[in-house]
């Protein structure tokens, strides 16, 4: 079959949220043989990002329709109705297999992202799988900060609930007051819209817990948090980023680490690729003194999107899996990168003030004790720990560590 003609078709309407059509990869191995593991990842990649609630994912019957090597995206997201377009190509050659994938913006051809997977051939369809998951969980943020860049350019008296959610999305992304503050009156003004917003509320529940947490423990946003996160659990179902905020929200203050667990497996359900919630759940795992799980889950959230505004906390993640186990170095080390993934954030500070300590190197640790104190003023240790609630193997030492570098009880 070939593309529709241009001439004849009318442009597509733009569904009301973001749209991507997943076109047939070209099998550039000089083997058709080769073309049914070609499909098949294919096939594999749409059903994937099916799963991406706020996604719009036209079916393989209709992007597959474009048989051409190379047609033109623009065309493509005129005919089909689509913003973003995914093209690749695959190579396969003696033991070896290169698949490259690229996502255009299809009105401008603008290049989102690109990457290139070259892998060794054992196991055909385990290699689709791992190559499957690591395209989906790459495209999401991608695809996420493309659509939050495009909401910037609109008029503020034009956004929907969709659009003041997007809006609000990296002054929570900061993980600190001043950005929460900024993001929940957007994140209000959409619930007033739309009620029953699911990633609205897992928003706004992960503002007031970063505001309960980093800004005086004020009960009124322990509640909220908890209220919030509550009603995403109720209608975010079919939304496994609601699911994961949710769940995140509910284990951090609420401390229902069961509920938050069930939510977390809930989200990986709906998106198996979902890395924000392998990283919100390496971090509900680390404090509940689950260290193994803890650092397997950031590694899988890291391997999924390795430079996902979130990867702070996957990196946390790590931190508490081997301060837990007396990895000390590795402990430094995860903070560092913390710190790198987000500077502006007191707690990786904090935790490598504890790594520090526990290495003897003290004067570097009160170092970061003091940024950690510049960039939240208030902090105390006891205030820190009852809020959070650790498991007993990882609080005592970290609250020991905290001492010896300075800060206050």
């Amino acid at each position: 079959m070939d593309p529709p003609d241009e001439a004849a078709a009318a442009p597509l309407a733009l569904p009301d949220r973001p749209s991507i059509a997943v076109l047939r990869f070209a099998n550039i191995s000089g083997d058709p043989e080769q073309n049914y593991f070609v499909d098949g990842m294919v096939e594999d990649i749409i059903t994937g990002l099916s799963h991406i609630k706020w996604l719009f994912v036209i079916a393989r019957n209709s992007s597959f329709a474009y048989k051409v090597k190379a047609p033109d995206v623009r065309q493509v997201g005129r005919e089909l109705g689509v913003r973003y377009v995914l093209e690749g190509s695959v190579r396969r050659a003696v033991g070896r297999i290169r698949i490259t994938g690229q996502l255009v913006e299809a009105e401008s051809g603008r290049h989102i992202w690109a990457e290139r997977y070259d892998r060794s051939v054992d196991d055909v369809f385990a290699l689709q799988d791992d190559i499957t998951a690591s395209v989906v969980g790459a495209i999401e943020p991608n695809l996420r900060q493309a659509e939050i860049e495009r909401v910037k350019r609109k008029r503020p008296e034009s956004l929907d609930a969709y659009d003041l959610a997007l809006r609000a999305t990296p002054f929570v992304e900061t993980a600190m007051p001043d950005g929460a503050s900024q993001a929940l009156p957007l994140l209000e003004r959409a619930l007033a819209v739309e009620p029953d917003y699911a990633l609205a509320h897992g928003h706004a529940a992960v503002c007031h817990e970063i505001l309960f947490m980093r800004a005086g423990g004020r009960e009124e946003h322990r509640q909220r948090a908890i209220g919030h996160a509550r009603a995403a659990l109720v209608h975010g179902r079919d939304d496994a980023t609601a699911l994961a905020e949710a769940g995140f929200v509910i284990a951090m203050v609420e401390h229902d680490r069961p509920g938050a667990l069930a939510a977390f497996d809930a989200a990986t359900a709906l998106s198996p690729s979902s890395a924000f919630t392998y990283i919100m759940g390496s971090v509900v795992l680390g404090w509940a003194g689950e260290g193994d799980r803890a650092i397997e889950w950031a590694e899988k959230g890291l391997r999924l999107s390795p430079f996902d505004p979130w990867n702070f906390n996957a990196w946390f993640g790590v931190f508490a899996g081997n301060f837990q186990q007396a990895r000390y170095e590795d402990a430094a080390n995860a903070a560092r990168k913390s710190v790198q993934s987000n500077p502006g954030f007191s707690i990786p500070h904090i935790c490598l003030a504890a790594a520090l300590v526990k290495l003897s190197r003290i004067d570097e640790a009160k170092a970061a004790a003091g940024r950690a104190v510049a960039l939240q003023p208030g902090f105390r240790i006891g205030d820190w720990c009852a809020a959070i609630e650790p498991a007993p193997e990882i609080a005592e030492p970290l609250r020991e560590a905290l001492r010896a570098a300075g800060l206050p009880e």
